[in-house]
């Protein structure tokens, strides 16, 4: 309740301003703007917002027409409001972007500055709504810091608003970032609603990176991108906390709903909840190299540093994707800023994953692994039905050689028709990206848990649409399991294969111990 309390009050600050008159509209064409494309408006739309902010606020309109911009500025108390036909869109010249110094609040992506097409630091009671299109036009945008990370090259994202307190985006559509879409950074009382994106023209693109925020709902929007969809990241030292994400539709290329990769202040308190996840609505060429139908659906990362407390995932539906579910506490250790030092293994605790179906999935089979020192406490499955596609022939193997020097980040190494004939085979790779596409396809095909302190799955369904060979369920190094009501393909000779599992609780069909 202090959540959803918190975040309309943000809407509710916008409305009462507007039923007491105490705010006026600023439209950019009284500020110079005109819809002559070949003009940039950045200087008109930043004065219109610089004559709202000094008069206590307001609405600044976008009209309908086209207008192309550098980076605008939005400063407190403005709504920047993007009527029904109207377009922002990128200059494609790198000097109206102009790269913004370091924030006072440090983040792994900040090496190269940052650079936005609508930005903001430390302002109060902001948003962005209309039914109008942002567009970043970054198709084949390069770089232009060196020696940094693709992520943080110097490339604009669309929205990127830094330590704001008191956010509304509602209704508009973003696309063609040349990087991330939208980037909410250590931001809180945030609220993301009715939005569509579609981000599939450059390296880099998600949807939407909510990262270090509090108290921040994404709700009944609609999310396409080449690379990740709905992210959590933690890439500074405030949490990702309390955070609720509802009714979305998300598509991605490489991992839809993500907590991760970067996790130094951690994740608590997060609920998602009906959501679907299906293949993208683009039919052109990936710009990653990544999977047709996508990585994963969810993925949940703590690989450096920080702690994943209490979190609920509800009511999901996946269609395709190659892995439904990847949950992974690892020890990659990366700083978030040089002088910072290294972190230690993180923690994975409380979480919950209840009434989540998943068809026409691809075989890398999906996973619930710690390391060694480093386990998953009390995760729990329920009501959950995974469907693979199956089809790999008996003895098909890989061989350790596949793994060396291979990069893990992307999906092009992946040996598809190939799986691991023994979890001993199976690398720990604490070190590496934290991604599905280090093993490909496990020597399981529903359920493949390792270095887990306790774990509880009841009522679940394991099967594929064509004969695997494979294990339904792989259990190593668990404290305390729990398997009940669990179907699988073929119950008179599949099993469970458990191998150092302290105490288990497993129904007696499917038990069945082994090296």
């Amino acid at each position: 309740m202090t959540c959803l309390y918190l975040c309309l009050s943000v809407i509710h600050v916008f409305a009462q301003t507007k039923e007491h008159g105490r705010t006026g509209e600023f439209n950019i064409l009284d500020f110079g703007a005109t819809r002559d494309t070949m003009m940039v408006h950045t200087k008109a739309i930043n004065e219109a917002i610089e004559s709202c902010y000094r008069q206590g606020g307001g609405r600044v309109v976008i009209p309908p027409g086209k207008f192309k911009t550098g980076t605008i500025f939005l400063k407190d108390n403005v709504e920047l409001h993007l009527d029904n036909g109207a377009c922002l869109y990128a200059s494609e010249d790198y000097a109206d972007f102009p790269i913004q110094p370091r924030a006072v609040y440090r983040s792994l992506k900040d090496t190269g500055g940052w650079s936005a097409l609508i930005y903001a630091v430390g302002a109060r009671n902001i948003a962005v709504t209309g039914k109008g299109v942002i567009d970043g036009r970054g198709k084949g945008r390069k770089g232009r810091v060196g020696g940094v990370p693709g992520d943080a090259d110097g490339r604009p994202r669309n929205i990127l608003f830094i330590s704001c307190k008191g956010v509304r985006i509602s209704g508009i559509s973003m696309r063609n970032s040349a990087l991330w879409n939208q980037h909410y950074l250590d931001c809180e009382d945030v609220i993301v609603e009715h939005i569509h994106v579609f981000n599939h023209c450059n390296g880099n693109n998600d949807g939407i990176d909510i990262d270090g925020c509090r108290r921040f709902i994404l709700s009944d929007s609609v999310i396409d991108s080449d690379d990740d969809g709905i992210v959590l990241k933690s890439t500074g030292l405030a949490p990702c906390e309390d955070v609720v994400i509802n009714n979305c539709i998300v598509s991605s290329f490489a991992n839809a709903i993500k907590c991760g990769t970067e996790s130094t202040g951690g994740y608590k308190n997060i609920v998602i909840s009906n959501c679907i996840v299906k293949p993208s609505c683009n039919k052109g060429d990936r710009i990653i190299k990544s999977t047709p139908s996508g990585i994963t659906a969810i993925s949940l990362e703590v690989v450096d540093g920080g702690i994943m407390d209490g979190v609920s995932i509800d009511n999901i539906v996946i269609e395709g994707t190659e892995c439904p579910l990847y949950v992974r506490l690892a020890n990659r250790g990366r700083k978030y800023i040089d002088e910072a030092p290294v972190p230690p293994i993180g923690k994975m605790r409380n979480i919950q994953i209840s009434n989540v179906t998943a068809y026409d999935t691809g075989n890398f089979c999906s996973s619930i692994t710690g390391i060694p020192g480093g386990e998953i406490e009390n995760i729990y499955l329920s009501n959950v039905r995974f469907l693979n596609k199956g089809g790999l022939v008996a003895g098909n193997c890989r061989t350790a050689n596949d793994m060396q020097g291979k990069r893990h980040d992307t999906a092009g190494n992946v040996f598809r028709n190939q799986y691991w004939s023994s979890h001993r085979e199976v690398k720990e790779d604490e070190k590496g990206y934290p991604q599905p596409t280090v093993w490909g396809n496990l020597p399981s095909y529903g359920l493949f848990i390792r270095n887990v302190r306790s774990i509880a799955v009841d009522n679940a369904t394991f099967q594929s649409e064509k004969p695997d060979p494979r294990i339904p369920v792989i259990a190593v190094n668990v404290g305390n399991l729990s398997l009940d009501r669990i179907q699988v393909n073929d119950i008179s000779s599949a099993g469970v294969l458990l191998d150092n599992v302290r105490t288990a609780d497993v129904d007696r069909r499917l038990r069945k111990s082994g090296k």
